[in-house]
């Protein structure tokens, strides 16, 4: 019977590098946050819904966070977090069972419930029980205004400047920038910026290392790809709980499969990719979330450790979406 598709690499010796990376504050006394003086701004998108020009319609009226400043979460459900992963992208992309062109359909799906699946809940029940897998959170909310490019991030007062992010506009039709999502300094109201920080520990990551070393390739291979993915799956889970303390998560996808494809209103962005490209932004990041209370620390080039955590600043916009810098 031919095959009918890769189980791993070709070759064990081919399996990808270990160094390979994916991709508390105080209760608010106050309902308000004092809005900055005006000052000379980026005038506001005119037109109603979608501006003439192609920028995203103002930024409307965020719901209050619960908290102002940011909070540490060492306790996460791992069984909710499974039910975010991305199995498409971890069987296929990740662990390389691919469908071979003399493969049918039925073969196929017979393959990933038969042999596939039962590998995948093996794992998982390995993992739980050597608590290879650790995630924590830190998250939160912090008064902001978008003014041209940057945004800028207000102490707690929302008038004092406490740092600001610089995003590129992009070329083209459309002219987005990133800063495009906030209300403006000078509208007359503050807006938020959620942002968070995952983690799943170092202990998948150390143990996947010594899988590697002791040329136990296969092993590496599939532990290393369930924590990758696990560590999205960890971030999806944290966006729809920040949804939820908003009251924005009417718009979720009740199916956890259509969830992660992103259908739920705003749109979390992560250093390095084209809208937000500076990773030395991460700096800014670790000021605000003091991430060093869940494990996590910065290198020399940007990089998180442990290895499979994720950063992230959050849209609530209803029109957020991701995009390209050439329009």
């Amino acid at each position: 019977m031919e095959r009918i598709c890769g189980a791993g690499p070709e070759s064990e010796a081919a399996a990808a590098s270990p160094d390979t990376r994916p991709s508390e504050g105080r209760r608010r006394e106050d309902a308000a946050v004092r809005p900055p003086a005006a000052s000379a701004a980026r005038p506001e998108p005119a037109g109603e819904g979608r501006a003439a020009n192609g920028r995203p319609s103002p930024a409307p009226e965020m719901p209050a966070p619960p908290f102002v400043g940011s909070r540490v979460v060492a306790e996460v459900p791992l069984p909710e977090v499974f039910s975010l992963i991305n199995e498409v992208t971890l069987f296929r992309a990740q662990w390389q069972f691919r469908r071979r062109n003399s493969a049918s359909a039925e073969e196929y799906h017979r393959l990933i419930e038969e042999t596939v699946r039962p590998l995948y809940e093996d794992l998982k029940r390995q993992c739980i029980e050597e608590r290879l897998l650790q995630p924590r959170v830190v998250y939160g909310y912090f008064p902001c205004n978008s003014e041209g490019n940057d945004l800028i991030v207000w102490e707690e007062d929302g008038q004092t400047e406490r740092l600001r992010f610089t995003f590129p506009r992009q070329q083209g039709r459309r002219g987005l920038s990133l800063a495009d999502y906030w209300r403006p300094v000078g509208s007359g109201a503050v807006d938020w910026l959620p942002c968070m920080l995952v983690t799943i520990g170092e202990q998948a990551s150390a143990r996947a290392r010594e899988y590697f070393a002791a040329n136990r390739y296969r092993d590496y291979l599939y532990l290393h790809g369930l924590s990758v993915q696990l560590t999205e799956a960890l971030a999806e889970y944290w966006h729809r709980h920040i949804r939820r303390e908003l009251g924005i998560a009417g718009a979720d996808n009740p199916d956890p499969k259509l969830l992660i494809k992103g259908n739920y209103q705003g749109c979390r962005y992560s250093f390095g990719y084209p809208a937000c490209p500076h990773l030395e932004d991460q700096t800014k990041l670790f000021a605000l979330l003091r991430p060093e209370r869940i494990g996590v620390g910065l290198t020399e080039e940007y990089q998180l450790v442990p290895e499979q955590s994720t950063s992230a600043i959050i849209s609530t916009h209803p029109e957020a979406t991701y995009f390209t810098l050439d329009g």
